[in-house]
């Protein structure tokens, strides 16, 4: 699939979603959010971008922290649920951009901090999001990455992006840890911190949000029931199709 072509699939997935991943739960809520505001306190003042914001909630988050907020995303409609939703919770201090990860429109130097969430395993070329991503970085800024991790296991790993690419025919890749910091390595960038929990994706509603075709689910389904005990374990599989996934939090930094 060429670039252009995944990004055409990437807009087409997600644009007639947009409102089921505003009401979300885990997208709307969870610890992350938590730690992202809590990372955001000491940049009161930056201008900060959203990169992949999906339905806006990184976006929210932050606008209730820094002084301004661009929500970036490949897709119109979830742009415009964001502005919508932004102007209904009275925050003024964001505005939406739409383009791709890979070709930001924003001049060198142009944030202090940029921040993405759940959107880089859809993205078709990680490393030149990030070789982007430091050209728009001001000296000395942060960038801020949250996304479900693959366990780095090869059998885990194949189970997952499996899952994955049934459920989202957008999906690329969920990266390791240690995939993550050789990307932002090679892009030039600094790791500072790196920390990981978990989350629980209750399957009917995981789903319902990309309404997957029902073959596809029952295939997830078959393959769910037909993993081994190794992985049934690790990924805590439910008897109704619900299971845990490894996230990752990475705080990396530009040079001075």
């Amino acid at each position: 699939m060429t670039t252009q072509s995944h990004h055409d699939h990437v807009e087409k997935q997600f644009g007639s979603q947009a409102c089921a991943y505003l009401t979300s739960a885990v997208h709307a809520s969870g610890r992350d959010l938590q730690q992202l505001r809590t990372r955001l306190a000491e940049h009161a003042g930056s201008q900060l971008l959203d990169l992949g914001c999906g339905a806006g909630h990184a976006s929210f988050t932050a606008a209730g922290v820094v002084a301004q907020v661009t929500a970036y995303d490949l897709s119109a409609q979830m742009l415009e649920v964001v502005a919508k939703a932004a102007r209904e919770k009275g925050l003024n201090n964001i505005d939406t951009q739409q383009g791709y990860a890979e070709a930001l429109p924003f001049a060198d130097a142009s944030f202090e901090v940029v921040i993405s969430r759940y959107s880089a395993h859809h993205w078709h070329d990680v490393g030149q999001a990030l070789r982007e991503v430091k050209r728009v970085l001001k000296p000395g800024g942060t960038l801020i990455i949250m996304d479900v991790m693959s366990p780095g296991h090869p059998v885990r790993n194949i189970w997952l992006q499996t899952v994955e690419a049934l459920r989202d025919t957008s999906h690329v890749q969920n990266y390791s840890s240690g995939e993550w910091l050789t990307m932002i390595a090679e892009a030039g960038l600094i790791c500072r911190t790196l920390t990981t929990d978990r989350l629980v994706l209750e399957f009917a509603s995981w789903v319902a949000r990309m309404r997957t075709p029902q073959p596809l689910c029952e295939a997830i389904r078959l393959y769910q029931q037909s993993a081994s005990h190794e992985v049934q374990h690790y990924f805590e599989l439910q008897d109704d199709g619900s299971f845990t996934s490894d996230i990752i939090m990475v705080e990396a930094q530009k040079a001075q």
